[in-house]
């Protein structure tokens, strides 16, 4: 199949990387795969002085698509002359066409079936990102594209907003070569690690609550994370927190096997990778019940779900998985290990180019 995936931009993103990683398997089962995005948005003059004199930040960052993660995966990439629409003049004829997030659903809709049957690879529920118009997002479910969702939760977002029950699950996985560890103790020091993220969604004050709660029983708990942004003044970081920014991708599953209890606090997540890229590093996850891991997390298995924005819970959860005995921890930790490699991302591959299959035969 000819196949192009339509993004709004192409960074390091975590969406980015997913739709990377099916575009180069795609790529290595004989498919022709383009992705096109918009030149990076770069703000003006006045934009750039007004954030200078109100001391407030630019709306978004420009992304640096030199090291997105389709140059990385060897995926060819198309970046149009400005930050503006994707157009039918800007994308070839192709089988399927891909929106990958809800304005690019928006730019596709009405484009020609010379340029592909159209495909929605939904990810999250944008609806509650901040900044974006929910009534929109929602609306652009309801277009009468073939769905393919990384969860089961998305799918159930899907079916809620518009009824379709024809919906693909192409559930997402790891790298089995970047993200294992070898089995492992628990360490004498008791060590929890966590994504830095000051999103709302991603639930920060929890995760903070949850570690002060922590170390009012384990006092010498310490405490790892990593994350695409600097500390932040009215997000700080628990007290000795040692915090990697931007650390190379091989040094993340360091960071995992490093841990033993990664926490998880998203309010609103389509999948949550991170939690399954510890799991897979053979630490235990403690999230809350969003997303992805309502998919993989079997409670007193491979870690345990809460509530979301249950603090007290998280805290008594991961207090458990630390003080569980060394071979029950060890026993624990395998099964992590084992759920997370028990799927594939060619298995995720595979489901997805059944997706965009659909969505020819609809077509």
């Amino acid at each position: 199949m000819r196949i192009t995936f339509v993004v709004a931009t192409a960074d390091l993103s975590g969406g980015c990387k997913v739709i990377a990683i099916h575009a180069r398997l795609l790529r290595e089962r004989g498919h022709e795969v383009l992705v096109v995005a918009p030149a990076p948005w770069q703000p003006s003059a006045r934009q750039r002085l007004r954030s200078l004199v109100k001391g407030t930040p630019l709306p978004r960052p420009v992304p640096d698509y030199e090291r997105s993660h389709f140059v990385s995966q060897g995926v060819p990439l198309q970046v149009l002359d400005t930050y503006r629409p994707v157009t039918a003049a800007d994308v070839p004829d192709a089988d399927v066409i891909v929106a990958t997030w809800w304005e690019t659903a928006q730019w596709i809709r009405d484009l020609p079936r010379s340029k592909g049957a159209k495909a929605y690879f939904v990810q999250g529920w944008e609806r509650y990102v901040e900044g974006q118009p929910g009534d929109e997002v929602d609306e652009t479910l309801r277009y009468p594209f073939h769905k393919i969702a990384i969860s089961r939760y998305l799918a159930e977002v899907v079916h809620d907003v518009s009824g379709d029950d024809d919906v693909t699950l192409a559930a997402n996985a790891i790298d089995p070569e970047q993200f294992d560890a070898p089995p492992r103790s628990k360490q004498d020091r008791p060590t929890l690690g966590f994504v830095y993220a000051t999103s709302h969604w991603k639930g920060y004050d929890v995760t903070r609550a949850a570690i002060d709660r922590i170390r009012e029983h384990a006092p010498d708990l310490r405490v790892i994370a990593f994350g695409a942004e600097p500390e932040k003044a009215e997000q700080m970081l628990p007290p000795g927190c040692e915090l990697q920014h931007r650390p190379p991708q091989d040094r993340i599953r360091e960071i995992y096997a490093s841990a033993d209890v990664w926490l998880s606090s998203s309010r609103l997540e389509g999948f949550g990778l991170p939690g399954l890229e510890a799991m897979a590093c053979r630490t235990p996850l403690v999230s809350t019940r969003y997303g992805g891991p309502r998919d993989f997390v079997i409670d007193g298995e491979n870690g345990w779900l809460v509530d979301v924005d249950d603090a007290n819970g998280l805290a008594d959860r991961a207090l458990e998985v630390l003080r569980l005995e060394p071979d029950a921890w060890r026993r624990m930790s395998d099964a992590a290990h084992r759920t997370a490699h028990g799927h594939s991302w060619a298995d995720s591959s595979i489901a997805l180019e059944e997706g965009l299959r659909r969505a020819l035969e609809k077509a």
